[in-house]
């Protein structure tokens, strides 16, 4: 049955492999650090901006949100807005769902 499964060989002992640890670790620390700088980054700075813009609403702000709806502020609480869609239509969202303040007049234009 030895023709089916090759014998085992022992190498000579031999030293360790020259050059070592340090050299297996650059390609690792070189990816962490182009992800930190290509996702990681970025994303942080767009959730500061958001957050900035979330914290400085007002009432009678036009804004969209995520979902794409356009209205006025009508009433600011910690957590929620009460957004004007249309004459007498108000809804209540949360603060976090505004994606964007537009420039005054924007409604009208529609």
């Amino acid at each position: 049955m030895s023709f089916f499964i090759s014998d085992a060989m022992a190498q000579a002992a031999g030293g360790a492999p020259a050059g070592g640890g340090l050299e297996g670790l650059i390609l690792p620390v070189g990816l962490i650090i182009m992800l930190y700088f290509l996702m990681i980054r970025p994303q942080m700075k767009r959730q500061k901006e958001h957050k900035k813009l979330v914290d400085a609403l007002a009432k009678g702000d036009e804004v969209q949100t995520d979902g794409g709806m356009l209205g006025k502020i009508v009433d600011l609480g910690e957590n929620f807005v009460l957004l004007e869609i249309a004459d007498g239509v108000n809804i209540k969202i949360r603060r976090a769902a505004v994606n964007s303040v537009m420039p005054k007049g924007s409604i009208k234009e529609l």
